[in-house]
């Protein structure tokens, strides 16, 4: 029943993924005023976010970003659905620029190990399939509650690189996995802004708000000795074109104090969701868990369960 679930799940995707780029953008843009319109979870949550992280702008210039950071989430969440459900070399020919890939193959040559850390800005689906055409790599992620949703999230994934993607669930067994993986001079691909369960993070400055932050990639880093590269896929244009950038992390993220390491973690990503706020994932309750005897009260207290 799961897997045929996932199967029809996967044929809507596809429907919707063949519309024209006009259309899924119309499309996208609709979806951003209906959530703006009716106060939805994702507006409600990106403002709170944007009132923390960008405490100085304006009423208004706040209501401006709001509106962009909403119109690009409409349309990722469509192009999404393209670019899992099309052929991986049709969606790599939209990357229009690329830029540090010497950097990403010297990496490889070196037989350390690689890091991959993919912020939540741009397309990260389109960065997953760009380095599964590269190399195989092991992918770490945390399963949707769902178990028709993790079904279908390992189909759309999976496409012609089936053989190349392992998804590593985020959990003891799957952290030995990747340790082993890097050991043996392999590449791993971790999502660094996620807040970890408790007891797996350290609280760190992002944006000038403590965020609970994951200490696994630096551990992994400091022990392993491997070479820790950020990789996104960012939008150019107004079309469906991207740009691959990859960057060296700075050498604080793979320093043995979980203090110093998380901190430089949040500073690159942060530097990278600068660059354009809009394309970075304001949706998400980054800075829910406040340090413990702080007092500091849960930022979006008043929008539980939303």
């Amino acid at each position: 029943m799961t897997e045929l679930a996932a199967r029809l799940l996967y044929a809507l995707a596809a429907l919707a993924g063949r519309l024209p780029w006009p259309v899924l953008r119309t499309l996208g843009d609709a979806l951003a005023w209906l959530w703006l319109r009716t106060g939805a979870r994702e507006s409600e949550v990106a403002l709170r976010n944007l009132e923390l992280a960008y405490p100085d702008l304006l009423p208004a210039q706040r209501e401006a970003w709001l509106r962009d950071v909403l119109r690009t989430t409409g349309l990722q969440t469509l192009d999404t659905l393209r670019l899992w459900t099309r052929p991986h070399a049709e969606n790599l020919a939209q990357l229009r620029e690329r830029s540090g890939e010497a950097l990403f193959d010297a990496a490889l040559a070196s037989g350390r190990g690689l890091i991959v850390a993919a912020p939540h800005f741009g397309n990260w689906e389109l960065l997953n399939q760009w380095l599964a055409a590269k190399t195989p790599l092991a992918i770490l992620y945390k399963p949707p509650e769902s178990a028709i949703g993790e079904a279908f999230l390992r189909r759309v994934r999976a496409d012609a690189d089936a053989d190349r993607i392992t998804q590593v669930r985020a959990e003891g067994a799957g952290v030995r996995q990747l340790f082993k993986r890097l050991q043996a001079g392999g590449v791993v691909g971790i999502l660094p802004d996620q807040q970890p369960k408790g007891g797996d993070g350290e609280f760190a400055p992002f944006f000038g708000v403590q965020a609970l932050t994951m200490t696994l990639l630096g551990r992994l880093a400091a022990r392993s000795g491997a070479v820790v590269l950020f990789a996104w896929c960012e939008r150019i244009g107004a079309g469906p074109d991207y740009a691959l950038r990859i960057e060296a992390a700075s050498p604080g993220v793979a320093d043995a104090d979980a203090a110093v390491a998380t901190a430089a973690l949040n500073a690159d990503v942060e530097r990278i969701a600068r660059r354009d706020p809009a394309q970075y994932q304001w949706t998400y309750k980054r800075f829910k868990a406040r340090p413990p005897g702080s007092g500091e009260p849960n930022p979006y207290a008043d929008l539980e369960g939303r």
